[in-house]
């Protein structure tokens, strides 16, 4: 991307519902990796792979834990773009509307193994490409060969700048979390304390927590 000059600004993407700590290791992985400046979390508004959430926090409250989760970390912030977007959220359309917005900065989008085998099926897996550096986190389950492997074919493809993002593996997913939540079991460790208490206190994920 020729970004020698830029700002190094890192990207980490998801519907965050609820937030878990894997998400955070993973950002600040990518930030000291890759020596960015700062992270930006930027919660999904309406994903179409996620499309119509039944069991989901609302997008302000997925906002306020976001919020909590990363206030103590001066290299971490958060970014509603896709929050003020109507109908379906599109990677591509992020990405191009922050380059045109912030053209000093280089973009790093964290992404994960299985997100990388499937990228081709991305909305305009090209435009991404343009925009952006992907930053592929290994995880156990998939191969380093053929997460490699792919790297080369979507560089031939697409000309896709793609880097190797070392991560502790932590088999974590807030689907796993939102069933703890209805079975009344605990939460600590899993999320930041501030995220925990903020799921009590609004019962979210269930009528009784």
């Amino acid at each position: 991307m020729g970004d020698t000059a830029k700002r190094r600004v890192g990207i980490m993407g998801g519907t965050f519902d609820p937030i878990h700590i894997g998400h955070l290791i993973l950002a600040e992985c990518a930030y000291e990796q890759f020596q960015l400046e700062t992270v930006q979390f930027l919660p999904s508004g309406n994903p179409p792979h996620k499309a119509d959430r039944e069991d989901g926090a609302a997008d302000e409250e997925r906002l306020d834990m976001v919020s909590l989760a990363i206030r103590d970390n001066p290299h971490f912030s958060l970014d509603a773009e896709e929050m003020r977007r109507t109908g379906l959220s599109y990677t591509s359309d992020t990405l191009t509307a922050l380059r045109e917005r912030h053209p000093d900065a280089a973009y790093y989008f964290i992404i994960g193994a299985d997100s990388l085998l499937s990228f081709d099926s991305w909305h305009e897996p090209e435009s991404i490409s343009r925009n952006c550096v992907l930053l592929a986190a290994v995880r156990n389950g998939f191969s380093v060969s053929e997460m490699e492997r792919k790297m080369k074919e979507l560089h031939k493809c697409y000309g896709t700048e793609i880097h190797l993002l070392h991560t502790p593996y932590m088999d974590i997913s807030s689907t796993d979390l939102r069933d703890r939540i209805r079975e009344g079991r605990s939460l600590r460790y899993y999320v930041p304390d501030a995220v925990r208490e903020y799921i009590e206190k609004k019962g979210i994920y269930s009528e009784t927590f």
